[in-house]
């Protein structure tokens, strides 16, 4: 007997040609039916390389002035690479928004103090800046997902990753092939944009994401410098518009110009070193020496701060601090007749 098939009854014929159903073999991924684009990736290491290799001269004359500034640095007193991380972080504060002077940087560095008022994080953005770009591990060291975690401080109690941390690593795990300069713009820019708190805290990511970068960009050495300067005369380096090729060749140059910057720094300051030690050979005691390696490791400093440095008394400090500014190897900066900063005349 034949029935008659219903309005409500399915047709079998009928759905064998609907396309949109998942058949045999076809796996059901939840998207929409029609035709995807291909994923396109955030960064593209192979493009980065094109422009690196477009770039190879001023890629190659950065990593002279870089070896150049390494090797110095591999047999300076270990005061200079402070000054010069105290420096570069007073300057990337020009370019963040956050502009800390480098007495009030030296005074939150030096004793914590000074870190009060509207601008508080931003002294105390400034001193993590500091303390990651004159000492210890990078940020890929042991690896770039333990790395960048400890290096920027994200891991929770559970030993878990942000997942933009995670991204991150992805994205620097294929960069193998690339210089360490090109990869130090990869991880500013990429770092930039994968930051978990962009819309929050903005200038918090961009003082990550360079101090991340120059540590990094450092691999270019043998261990003298620790990290490559970008900010020493201004942001080009960090500059975040353009193509892969522009952008890379703004960081070159900006580094360049940094690190030419950082290199003429060292020079003045190894000359003051000698003539400040010359000149005071006839005062008697450990504090003008002391004192002397105090202002080569701190581009401005005040008598409490020389006192906690020196382990001097402040009538000692003070009496020194004079003789210096007498003899022209020190100049008063503030102009004040309390809170006086002074800087060593390089």
């Amino acid at each position: 007997m034949v029935h008659d098939r219903g309005p409500y009854d399915p047709d079998p014929v009928a759905e064998q040609d609907l396309w949109f159903l998942p058949g045999d073999g076809v796996e059901d991924d939840g998207l929409p039916p029609g035709p995807r684009a291909e994923r396109v990736r955030l960064f593209d290491p192979g493009v980065w390389q094109a422009a690196q290799d477009q770039l190879s001269r001023p890629l190659a004359e950065l990593a002279a002035l870089f070896g150049a500034l390494d090797e110095r640095l591999r047999g300076a007193p270990e005061g200079w690479h402070q000054r010069l991380a105290l420096l570069e972080v007073a300057d990337l504060g020009w370019w963040t928004g956050d502009r800390i002077a480098a007495d009030r940087l030296a005074l939150w560095v030096g004793l914590r103090l000074g870190a009060t008022g509207e601008d508080a994080q931003a002294v105390i953005r400034a001193g993590w800046a500091v303390r990651h770009l004159s000492a210890g591990p990078g940020p890929s060291d042991g690896g770039w997902d333990a790395g960048l975690a400890a290096f920027l401080g994200r891991t929770t109690a559970e030993g878990e990753h942000p997942e933009s941390l995670a991204d991150l690593a992805d994205l620097m795990a294929d960069t193998a092939a690339l210089h360490p300069v090109t990869q130090g713009a990869m991880l500013f820019h990429g770092w930039r944009m994968l930051g978990p708190e962009r819309a929050g805290q903005g200038a918090t990511i961009d003082v990550e994401a360079a101090v991340l970068a120059a540590r990094h960009a450092a691999g270019a050495g043998r261990g003298g410098a620790l990290f490559l300067p970008l900010a020493l005369t201004g942001p080009t380096a960090l500059r975040a518009t353009g193509t892969e090729a522009e952008r890379l060749g703004a960081w070159i140059a900006g580094a360049a110009q940094a690190t030419q910057a950082a290199l003429l720094q060292l020079d003045r300051l190894r000359v003051w070193d000698a003539r400040a030690r010359t000149a005071t050979t006839d005062l008697s005691g450990r504090t003008p020496p002391a004192l002397i390696t105090a202002l080569a490791a701190w581009p401005m400093i005040s008598a409490p701060l020389a006192e906690a440095i020196t382990g001097a008394s402040r009538a000692a400090v003070q009496r020194n601090l004079d003789r210096f500014a007498a003899r022209g190897l020190i100049r008063e900066v503030t102009g004040a007749g309390r809170y006086r900063v002074w800087a060593a005349a390089v």
